[in-house]
């Protein structure tokens, strides 16, 4: 039997596939349901082309598992390359889901080459990367929180975003729910700001008086009883909001610890210098473990996006950031680059050579993660820990 290749166009319901042959002609066409059934249906199905080839357009997700441990070759293409090759397929620019499927078979028929074959995560992995984008997108919330926060501040109470360091600590949350309108605050001296912060467990350093000094010094709003009143329900709400999500970021930063501690890569990206626990963490989450994916250092700096993409036609010549990239783990990697320049001489120096040169700080940023790649790569390839003293950039800069 000829070798056949598999679309499939997903959808949160139902997903649509299409088999054909070696030659390009459909073999069959159906649609299963997001739902036990269907699942296990379509993987029936599926298993009675030998050493079929499955393209999809996503590379993880319940239904890419299901495919995995059904020993279905899963081949997973990005969505822009499949838009670019769906105009083979129709000059009118349709779209439907059964043309979507068999346009994901026949290009994997045509193109397969060009496309490597998903290579399941280890269990362990995949923990920790459920834990590191939860604790992210939780992170994501609570920076959105803190704006509205400050901007329903800024109109009528400002003193009180500018009283503590930072407006989504303990202390600030404790302060604004006891005083959350001007009014609240009317009479509040020193003597009843050092026992409210005696209560709250302040931590800061700051005298009573500065901190009152700051509150008086801050613009006074313009708003009416009635608008203060209002703007007060609404600091209140995103203050509850912060008070339910902070504790969660915690415990999941608890969870991610044990996580990192237990994965077989840990201990090696928490050798490099300043990636601490949870940059480590998200570091990990987003190389993976399956070292095939990246053969080179340069195949994991594209994905990371801290290389250029580089365009020539005759004597154009052009380069530009790459924006087509793992974001995640590009910021992941960015941040750890910027904080090893305060633990590595040689990170420092890579950095200031490249603001020398008139790059700006992120671009320098990227320099120097574009540096730490080719150390990380070959560590993650290796299975070995970091050590500056084997690192020969790091030893002649010290020499």
């Amino acid at each position: 039997m000829d070798h056949c290749t598999a679309g499939l166009d997903w959808a949160s319901e139902a997903h649509a596939i299409c088999v054909v042959d070696a030659q390009g002609t459909i073999r069959e066409t159906f649609t299963v349901a997001h739902d036990a059934a269907g699942l296990a249906a379509l993987v029936r199905r599926l298993r009675r082309y030998p050493e079929l080839r499955l393209a999809i357009e996503r590379p993880d997700g319940l239904l890419v598992d299901t495919l995995v441990d059904a020993g279905i070759i899963v081949v997973p293409i990005h969505p822009n390359k499949v838009k670019a090759a769906r105009e083979r397929y129709t000059n009118t620019g349709a779209k439907s889901d059964d043309a979507d499927a068999y346009v994901l078979a026949d290009f994997l028929r045509t193109d397969g080459h060009r496309f490597r074959a998903l290579v399941p995560l280890s269990e362990a992995t995949r923990a920790l990367r459920a834990l590191v984008r939860s604790r992210d997108d939780l992170v994501k919330a609570k920076v959105a929180l803190t704006n509205q926060l400050a901007a329903q501040l800024a109109v009528f109470w400002p003193g009180a975003a500018e009283i503590f360091y930072r407006l989504d600590s303990a202390i600030a949350l404790a302060f604004l729910t006891r005083y959350p309108i001007p009014a609240a605050a009317a009479h509040l001296g020193e003597r009843r700001l050092a026992a409210f912060l005696r209560r709250n467990a302040y931590s800061g350093r700051k005298p009573v008086g500065e901190l009152l000094a700051k509150l008086a010094a801050a613009p006074q709003g313009r708003v009416g009883t009635a608008e203060s009143e209002a703007r007060g329900e609404c600091v209140q709400a995103l203050v509850r909001a912060l008070s339910v999500l902070l504790p969660q970021i915690s415990a999941l930063e608890d969870a991610i610890t044990v996580a990192l501690d237990a994965h077989p890569d840990g201990a090696m990206v928490q050798s490099f210098p300043r990636t601490g626990e949870v940059n480590a963490a998200q570091l990990l989450a987003e190389v993976g473990d399956v070292r095939e994916r990246f053969p080179g250092n340069d195949v994991l700096a594209m994905e990371a996006g801290v290389v250029p993409v580089t365009k020539r036609s005759g004597k154009t010549k052009s380069i530009g950031f790459r924006w087509a990239c793992n974001k995640r783990l590009r910021r992941a990697l960015t941040t750890w680059a910027d904080n090893s320049r305060r633990a590595s001489p040689w990170a420092e120096d890579i950095y200031q050579r490249a603001r020398g040169r008139g790059a700006d700080h992120p671009h320098a940023v990227r320099i120097l993660a574009r540096a730490w790649l080719r150390v990380f790569w070959r560590c993650w390839q290796d299975r070995t820990l970091y050590d500056a003293a084997r690192h020969l950039g790091a030893a002649r800069l010290a020499a």
